[in-house]
């Protein structure tokens, strides 16, 4: 314990140091540092305010939104919250949200993947400020959530830097393009003036996954107009193991992290009518995976996969990652008359290079074996890995009429967008296969072969779009609110969506709204080109599994075509009811229909009439690509409810917010080479991945009650039934793994020292609760249980210290 206090004691310290640094700092920046800090945590509202689902000036709340917003505050996460990434906090806020933290699933170990309504996280828009953000350079390959999918890696923003996240529920892709299926978020960040640290540190009740953070943010003024808000962030999250029995090789738990994060946001008024705004951020995080352990003498890992004379105990392989992330914006917003202008660049770059450690090349071993050498290997490579750059550019212009019908906005722009993806091949110990095909030990490092000179290369697309958004209130009670958008690809073509949606007022406090919208996805780049040959563990045997690019020699042989967009249809019915000025209630039922999905297919293996012969001379046992193959329905319904009232001589606020959400199959489509063959296309495994990889309901239920210097918050989080798919399979006779419906706790109590400072502790999962059980031998990652959205670790608990400077 006494090591914990001192490490708590270094997080606080470098927090302040990181806010008073800044403090110190800013004098130099501006003429009225010292003027007087906004408050840091404000009180919860029921009017909050978003910009999305509108472009009119005349901002609306959420209550009062023709489309379905969720407004988050996230203050209190920042201030008192149990999670130390933005992923995780609203994993547990906002139920239409999944995010799934992944273990035994190589690069997406690393990586945090988010995304709504149950559909995958590369349909999900993501906007920092609303300018589109990148995606990451990742695609996940293995687990239940977003197999195959892209998507962004929001926890490369820090908590203390974010004002608030909105969250649009419903088809936007005429409003705001690619990606906009399942809905959109954006990430509004903070320019007030004002400083303000936070450090805390978590365990789980098991004492592993130590988390520790340090945070500080500092707004501080540009001259005597502007603001610059300045966020620095440290964490340092450690591994935990569920593996059993308890210290088995296999490693199953939260992956090593640490993080080191700089973001900037601000602007300055040039002129009465112009305004320059920007935005930076900047994360390089170091992370570490564990892979499949490999056995040792007697077991026939050696010498396929393993050296008697390096690890005769058998060894866990790490799959460390050095990553790099970059975004930023710089635009100027001015007036034209009556007209509203806004020019803006967006930069973002993300990179992963994989450094395999604890391992060996099998094949080398081998070789310097037969050549009367010990059996030797190196035990670290450098694997490769990827990058992923993407510019934009939007020009974008608007106008309010309020002597136009009661009230009519008229919105127009245009967007480019240049996108770059690359694969940087590992250095030859970390892939090739030293003793020949099919001889003794496997090729490449274990854990993660490296990526080939034959894989590598980059790989480019431009884009750009013009829309129109248009949004009139016909009567005091009727607003409507119509968007057409064209965007044509360099790679694929071009593709024309619209959107009209509607809000009635039947009373003052109620509102009936509804909305159409057809959607498109444009193929990511690492969908079409990703290329590599990985290492997966069925029923607990190794098998090496070639992941083949579009367009390159296996997809061609196999008859597949070359990726095209998916196509949606995305229609929304629901309510919102302000009965009081401390109540608010919202109701939308949704139904998303896509045609012609990419998806990860199943896995073709040696005996296939097409590819079995090419796979055999690849040394590799199976291989899977991406295709557009399939079509999906997703249904279901949305509800909130908020109520903060007086009670006990305090506050209490109340939060209730449910989803069910049911996504089915309706349609496979075979290419002709491959008809009759739609079951190993989309086999029921990979199926259960695309109709249940997060659960068919969730909801959560929170008390927070204030009293003087005290706070308690209570928070309850149910998560629904999932059924994910067996290796072997009904077929095969083992019935899919069924995931009971779980519930799980967060409580926490903080008490203000003073209006500047303040103490939370608390627990997270409070009753220890898991997943249900499953038999290892069938699941993804080799363990009692998968990677679910409900998590596997257990009880957690916490402490955070707040400092407003």
């Amino acid at each position: 314990m006494t090591q914990h206090r001192t490490r708590l004691f270094r997080a606080v310290h470098y927090a302040i140091c990181l806010a008073g640094g800044l403090a110190v700092a800013a004098p130099a920046l501006a003429q009225d540092a010292q003027a007087p800090a906004e408050p840091a945590s404000e009180a919860k509202t029921l009017d909050t305010v978003s910009v999305l689902g509108s472009r009119r000036s005349q901002r609306s709340s959420d209550t009062a939104s023709i489309s379905p917003v969720d407004v988050l505050p996230m203050a209190q996460a920042t201030e008192e919250g149990a999670q130390f990434d933005l992923a995780q906090s609203l994993q547990y806020a906002a139920p239409s949200f999944n995010s799934t933290r992944q273990t035994g699933a190589d690069g997406a170990d690393l990586i945090d993947s988010a995304a709504l309504r149950g559909l995958g996280s590369d349909q999900t828009l993501v906007l920092v400020n609303g300018k589109r953000h990148h995606t990451t350079a990742l695609v996940n390959l293995f687990g239940a959530r977003n197999r195959g999918n892209t998507g962004t890696d929001l926890n490369t923003i820090p908590l203390m830097a974010i004002d608030s996240v909105e969250i649009l529920r419903d088809g936007a892709a005429a409003q705001y393009g690619s990606d906009a299926i399942a809905g959109v978020m954006n990430i509004a960040l903070k320019k007030r003036k004002g400083c303000e640290a936070v450090a805390g540190w978590g365990q789980y009740s098991r004492g592993d996954g130590e988390n520790w953070l340090a945070s500080g943010y500092c707004g501080v003024g540009l001259g005597s107009d502007g603001v610059l808000g300045i966020t620095l962030e440290y964490q340092d999250r450690g591994r935990s193991d569920r593996s059993e029995p308890k210290g088995s090789p296999r490693i199953i738990g939260d992956s090593k992290i640490r993080n080191q994060t700089l973001f900037l946001n601000g602007e300055k008024p040039l002129t009465e009518n112009a305004t320059l705004y920007f935005t930076a951020g900047l994360q390089n995080r170091d992370a570490s995976s564990a892979a499949f352990a490999r056995e040792g003498i007697g077991s026939e890992d050696i010498p396929s996969r393993n050296s008697e004379a390096m690890y005769p105990n058998g060894f866990v392989p790490f799959i460390d990652g050095d990553l790099e992330d970059r975004f930023g914006t710089v635009g100027l917003r001015w007036g034209m008359g009556e007209w509203q202008a806004d020019l803006s660049a967006t930069y973002g770059y993300n990179e992963l290079r994989y450094d395999i450690n604890h391992t060996l090349n099998a094949s080398i071993a081998n070789l310097d074996l037969l050549n009367g050498g010990r059996g030797v290997s190196a035990s670290s490579f450098d694997a490769g890995g990827f990058s992923f750059r993407q510019n934009t550019y939007n020009f974008d212009v608007s106008r309010y009429y309020d002597t136009v019908f009661h009230g009519f906005n008229a919105a127009f722009g245009l967007e480019r967008r240049d996108e770059r993806y690359s694969i940087f091949a590992g250095e030859p110990g970390s892939y090739i296969d030293a003793d020949g095909v099919g001889v003794g030990g496997n090729a490449g490092s274990q854990g993660f072969p490296g990526f080939q000179p034959s894989d590598a290369g980059s790989h480019e697309r431009d884009s750009w779009a013009a829309y129109v958004d248009l949004e009139a209130d016909f009567t005091d009670r009727l607003t409507t609110g119509f968007a057409l958008r064209y965007e044509d690809y360099s790679d694929f073509g071009d593709t024309l969506t619209g959107k009209l949606a509607a809000g009635f007022r039947a009373t003052d406090n109620l509102m009936l709204r509804a909305s159409a919208s057809t959607g498109f996805r444009a193929p990511s780049l690492q969908q079409k080109y990703f290329s590599s040959t990985i290492t997966d563990f069925i029923n607990g045997e190794p098998v090496d599994v070639v992941i083949a690019p579009n367009g390159g020699t296996i997809a061609n042989a196999a008859g597949l075509p070359l990726l095209k967009d998916e196509t949606s249809k995305n229609y929304t019915l629901g309510l919102t009811w302000s009965p009081t000025a401390n109540t608010s209630f919202t109701l939308d039922a949704y139904r998303i229909n896509i045609d012609d999905r990419i998806v990860l297919s199943g896995r073709f293996d040696t005996s296939d009439p097409t590819v079995g012969a090419i796979l055999d001379s690849l040394g590799v046992g199976q291989a899977q690509f991406f295709v557009n193959s399939v079509d999906t329905k997703t249904e279901g319904v949305d509800l909130t409810f908020n109520h903060e009232t007086e009670w006990g001589g305090g506050k209490l606020g109340t939060f209730v917010a449910l989803n069910f959400n049911r996504t089915k199959v309706t349609g496979i489509h075979a290419p002709p080479a491959l008809v009759g063959r739609e079951d190993v296309l989309l086999s029921e495994r990979e199926r259960l991945f695309i109709e249940q990889g997060a659960p068919k309901s969730k909801a959560v239920v929170g008390f927070d009650y204030s009293r003087g210097a005290w706070e308690g918050d209570l928070k309850v989080i149910y998560f629904g039934p999932q059924t994910l798919g067996t290796f072997t399979g009904t077929a095969g006779g083992v019935p899919n793994a069924r995931y009971e419906a779980k519930t799980s706790a967060d409580v926490s109590v903080t008490y203000a020292f003073s209006e500047n400072t303040k103490l939370t502790v608390g627990g997270a999962n409070v009753f220890d609760v898991k997943p249900t059980r499953q038999d290892p031998n069938e699941t993804d990652n080799g363990h009692v249980f998968d990677s679910v959205q409900f998590g596997l670790n257990g009880a957690a608990y916490f402490v955070r210290l707040w400092h407003r400077f």
